[in-house]
């Protein structure tokens, strides 16, 4: 192995451990868990205030206007790369983009407010599309834009590779994925999902995750954050039990994660890569003694090709835009409907029927009405709870229902829409697919446990 310089090693270590820091590192501030990264987005989003959801407003209707613009004229801009990565969009993208847009348009004017029997006002009121612009884009819209920017420390200084030839003799027989993606779940776990699946889909159109790769992590590893778990669990007012309670959160996540890449749909996905020849080698190359050394000189090499401080702009921009432009406008589409049919349909109550039997079969208290919460979860993570909240009185299906809404992972107003608005190679019928086999294995384990829990 070459020698590599102070300058490298420097190079290194200080955007690694200054990105770990802001995206990975628990801090207790206002008396909340939280990761440096969501406070600043935070302070900003205050400073802010009622401007977030016009930016919301503008950046949907660009995105969905110049992506009309590429679908009709494929050459209208040739001199910018970003540009055309930003906005090109297939037929069906443009479309989701264009009924997002009218969505948003809708929803900030407050159209149909005095109708409350009509369907625009279905979509526009506080509970739809008022909770998805004011509630959740107006906060993606800061993290992305801040977390996108500052991605490149962890991305572009060798960290993954460093982490990915510690852990590929864990990650890769465990859960069938690099040792890189260990970065991935941390950043989910302790910072934020959405983070994760940013994180991913960089590393995917990079070409250092293959389709299967992707797609596993994507699905499996975007786990919910501490903070998120937090406000679920005291959604049924049952705080006290919040070690128990991420604790087993923690371990249907990693049974989950070792079962779900091994059956369809994830199993059937094949080993492709956008980019050849960029994925991480599995062996130690000759003249290595340990996978530390070998970490350490991948993490180097990556260093001494970087650019500086123009690369890291270049690409922390190419993240935010691509998130702002291509994610924002697919969840207000995709968050607004399933909202609707959640809050005013019998569609999931329908859909939760078929778990009766095995709620019943798992002797789980009021299961008729913890049913209702198993498929609602799919459109929201906060749903389930808030449905357990108010129609739920027994402790223990209260505690299940916080559990199975934080494990299922795949929620179409922020990480599904995420996942379907990036290039992760994961279409809807198969996210709802994986979000099934999600529920019942969780299901499996968090009933027994519950039942220990509460009766012992």
């Amino acid at each position: 192995m070459e020698k590599k310089s102070e300058g490298s090693i420097a190079g290194f270590l200080i955007p690694s451990i200054v990105g770990i820091f802001l995206f990975m590192i628990p801090v207790k501030y206002d008396d909340k868990w939280t990761v440096i990264v969501k406070i600043i987005a935070d302070i900003i989003g205050e400073g802010l205030g009622d401007f977030l959801p016009l930016l919301c407003l503008i950046i949907v209707t660009m995105s969905s206007v110049l992506g009309l613009a590429f679908l009709s004229k494929p050459n209208l801009i040739t001199n910018y790369p970003m540009v055309r990565t930003t906005f090109e969009a297939t037929a069906i993208w443009v479309a989701i983009r264009v009924v997002g847009t009218i969505f948003i348009w809708l929803t900030y004017f407050e159209v149909g407010a005095d109708d409350e029997d009509g369907i625009i006002h279905m979509i526009t009121s506080a509970d739809n599309g008022g909770f998805v612009l004011h509630d959740l884009l107006s906060v993606l819209v800061i993290i992305f834009f801040l977390a996108g920017l500052l991605l490149p420390l962890l991305l572009d200084f060798g960290l993954l590779e460093f982490i990915g030839a510690l852990l590929t003799k864990i990650m890769r027989p465990i859960f069938t994925i690099p040792g890189r993606a260990a970065v991935d779940c941390m950043t989910s776990w302790i910072g934020d999902g959405t983070l994760g699946v940013m994180l991913t889909a960089n590393q995917y159109e990079g070409g250092y995750y293959s389709k299967r790769e992707a797609a596993i992590i994507a699905t499996t590893f975007s786990a919910v954050s501490i903070t998120f778990s937090i406000v679920v669990l005291a959604q049924v007012d049952l705080m006290e039990y919040f070690g128990l309670y991420y604790l087993l959160i923690c371990a249907v996540g990693v049974v989950c994660a070792i079962i779900i890449p091994r059956i369809p749909p994830l199993s059937l996905k094949k080993d492709e890569f956008l980019i050849e020849g960029k994925a991480m080698g599995e062996t130690l190359p000759e003249g290595f003694t340990s996978s530390t050394q070998y970490g350490l000189y991948l993490a180097m090499k990556r260093v001494e090709e970087h650019r500086g401080i123009e690369q890291f702009f270049e690409n922390g921009f190419k993240n935010a835009a691509g998130m702002w432009f291509g994610v924002l406008p697919v969840v207000m589409c995709i968050g607004t409907l399933a909202l609707v049919l959640a809050n005013h349909t019998t569609i999931f109550d329908t859909l939760g029927l078929p778990f009766l039997p095995l709620l019943n079969l798992l002797d789980i208290p009021q299961a008729a009405e913890v049913s209702k919460t198993m498929i609602v979860g799919f459109t929201d993570m906060f749903t389930p709870s808030i449905i357990a909240a108010s129609s739920i009185t027994s402790p223990m299906a209260k505690f299940i229902v916080a559990v199975i809404s934080v494990t299922q992972l795949i929620y179409l107003s922020e990480v599904g829409g995420l996942i379907l608005g990036s290039k992760i190679p994961v279409n809807l019928p198969e996210l709802f697919i994986i979000f099934l086999e999600r529920t019942i294995v969780s299901l499996l384990i968090v009933a027994p446990a519950a039942h220990f829990i509460f009766t012992s």
